[in-house]
Formats: C-alpha cells, sequence, structure tokens
C-alpha cells in the first residue's frame, strides 16, 4: 500500500490513520501487507516483474506539481498493468499523480478541481447495489461517517456499485472495471479514520481486494 507523505500529503487527510485502518482490513482478509510512503519509488519499482505485489493499494493525494520522478512511476505503474495487475484506489487518490495522464483512464473517474465537491464531512446514507458485482453482493444499504464525493468526472462505462444523494443527483462512491489485462476498484469514501468504523464499509473494502485478486 502506497501511503500520502511528503508531496503525497495534504493537510486534510490523515493519511498514516487511514492507511493502518485499510492495512488491518486486508490482513484480517488474508493478505500480508506492507505500507510504504516511498510513493514514487515504489511505483517505479513495479516495472520489475519479481518484485510486484498480487495486490496494490494507493491511498495518496494530490503532489500539485510535476516531479524528475514521473516518469519513473509512470513506467512503473503501467507495467504493473499490462502485466494485469490489481489496484485498489481510495478516496482523494482520485486527485492525485498529475504525471501521469493515464491516471483518469485507469480509474474511470477523478476529481476535477472547481466542479467536484463534497458536502461537510458528517453522517452520510450510502446506497448500494448488490445485483450489479460481487463486492457488493450481500452489503445492504448503510450509514457512516465520512465526506461525500459530488460531481466527479466518471467515465460512461463506469458501473457504480454504491452511491449517495446530492442535489437532487446520484453521485457515484465506488466501482469496479477492468483497465486492459488489469482490474481496478476506486472506492470514494475513507477521509478518516471514522470511515472504517462502518462494518459495512470495511466488508467493501475486503471483497474489492478479494476481487482484485481472483478470489471472489
Amino acid at each position: 500500500m502506497l501511503s500520502g507523505a511528503g508531496r503525497y500529503a495534504d493537510p486534510w487527510h490523515p493519511f498514516t490513520q487511514t492507511s493502518a485502518r485499510i492495512a488491518g482490513i486486508l490482513t484480517e482478509t488474508g493478505f500480508d501487507v506492507e505500507v510504504s510512503e516511498r510513493v514514487d519509488e515504489r511505483l517505479a519499482a513495479l516495472s520489475a516483474n519479481d518484485t510486484a505485489p498480487d495486490l496494490l493499494v494507493v491511498n495518496v493525494g494530490n503532489p500539485g506539481e510535476l516531479d524528475t520522478a514521473d516518469a519513473a512511476a509512470r513506467a512503473g505503474l503501467l507495467a504493473y498493468l499490462r502485466r494485469g495487475g490489481a489496484l485498489l484506489s481510495m478516496h482523494v487518490s482520485s486527485t492525485s499523480f498529475p504525471g501521469i495522464p493515464e491516471w483518469e483512464s485507469i480509474l474511470g473517474g477523478i476529481w476535477v478541481r472547481g466542479t467536484t465537491m463534497h458536502p461537510d464531512a458528517g453522517l452520510a446514507r450510502i446506497t448500494t447495489y448488490p445485483k450489479r458485482h460481487p463486492i457488493v453482493a450481500p452489503v445492504h444499504d448503510f450509514e457512516l461517517f465520512d465526506e461525500r464525493y459530488s460531481f466527479m468526472r466518471v467515465a460512461d462505462d463506469v458501473v457504480p456499485l454504491a452511491s449517495h444523494e446530492h442535489d437532487g443527483l446520484e453521485h457515484p462512491l465506488l466501482w469496479a472495471r477492468e483497465y486492459g489485462s488489469a482490474r481496478v476498484a476506486y472506492d470514494a469514501l475513507g477521509h478518516d479514520g471514522r470511515s472504517f468504523d462502518s462494518a459495512e464499509h470495511r466488508e467493501i473494502i475486503a471483497r474489492a481486494a478479494r476481487w482484485l485478486v481472483g478470489e471472489l
């Protein structure tokens, strides 16, 4: 798991806390989890097949500016996905990687500055669509304390697996898709540790990870 630090940190997201909570869920699911804050270095290392993980989890912020490290990080990520890698992207990671222009098409959606927003964090009602995908098959509608991303730019082929309502519109919060031979899932929830107090959210993350590696 890549966790926001250095240029991938921001003042609003407690990445150490949320990455620890996500890692705990994955460990309970049966994964051996390594959390790393060396985001660029570990992305670049994905170019080598013998060091690539079964599952890459990204929980990082927006570095804002381009950097000389971007080219190697981009090459590593794209090589990993071309080999059929598995990617779980969390929450604010949809704002990240300005040096990887494919990031939006990989995820299937992205935060757009000046358009995307979220209501104040608080108790949120989440709608799930159990018939659409194994990830949410046993998960009923639920409530949790979180931010609710709204007005993201989402690809036409994205099928929402969970959503919330804001200003009379449905806004996707969770989806799963394929990018070439790779499997990708995006979970827009997870602003801070309170999000992971929800049993339903923990189950979604565990099932998403299992689906991504072909075990669901």
